[in-house]
């Protein structure tokens, strides 16, 4: 016990004298503008998971971000965002999804799951009185999954995949709290990512913020397995703790 105490004391003295921590836990609601999927990519039937079908009940999701900082002007962050969506209908047409037929009027129960696993560096490049401006890049592991159930029969494709994507923040004081505007994102070859924030934080004191903010994601990808494209909005409500 008295190691695991001096353990402790020695890490707090640690991160108080090289670098600082925080916890950015958020949630709230999802909404979609499309969803559109084609599997196989090129055999496959076209069709949109939100305009074809119905989503089941509201989506709520949430997220956890760790943060470390050093040096004042270097920052990594942990990120795990979940997100998963069911839908229900009647297909409008024989839908091809994987190895299986979906007969027009066959009522089907669409799962979808988005999660993301990020690891991000950032540099502060320019820093005043009233801005904040960073850049870096961020490692991001995506956890896709979209199922196809219609009574007996069910199909299922799933991806886990690694996305580099380039980082971007961008703060404005105004007196006692801040706009910011944070994004990873990048385009080109068989796909794109964006993950978008546009919203403010509010000081509680010294070591507590609200934060508000919209969030959209939109990107997908167009290869042999699989095409799929997806737009999201998210109203996003947190608190971020630093220690």
């Amino acid at each position: 016990m008295k190691t695991i105490f001096i353990t402790v004391i020695f890490s707090v003295m640690l991160v108080q004298a090289f670098g600082q921590f925080s916890l950015d836990v958020s949630g709230g609601f999802a909404a979609q503008s499309y969803n559109e999927v084609r599997i196989p990519s090129a055999e496959g039937t076209a069709f949109d998971l939100y305009k074809d079908f119905e989503i089941q009940g509201p989506v709520l999701y949430y997220s956890l971000k760790l943060g470390y900082s050093f040096r004042e002007k270097n920052h990594f962050f942990l990120l795990f965002a979940p997100l998963s969506v069911n839908y229900e209908g009647a297909a409008p047409f024989d839908i091809r999804y994987q190895n299986t037929t979906f007969l027009q009027g066959q009522n089907i129960d669409a799962y979808y799951k988005f999660n993301s696993y990020r690891l991000t560096y950032r540099r502060y490049i320019y820093s005043s009185d009233k801005w904040l401006v960073g850049v870096g890049f961020t490692a991001k592991i995506r956890d896709a999954e979209i199922r196809l159930t219609s009574d007996d029969i069910s199909d299922y494709k799933d991806d886990l995949g690694f996305v580099p994507l380039l980082n971007l923040y961008a703060e404005y004081n105004i007196n006692n709290w801040s706009v910011f505007f944070e994004g990873d994102g990048l385009a080109g070859g068989p796909g794109r990512a964006f993950d978008l924030y546009l919203g403010s934080k509010v000081p509680i004191n010294d070591y507590l913020k609200i934060k508000a903010a919209y969030r959209m994601v939109e990107g997908g990808a167009d290869v042999s397995s699989v095409y799929n494209f997806t737009m999201l909005h998210f109203a996003n409500l947190g608190l971020i703790i630093t220690l």
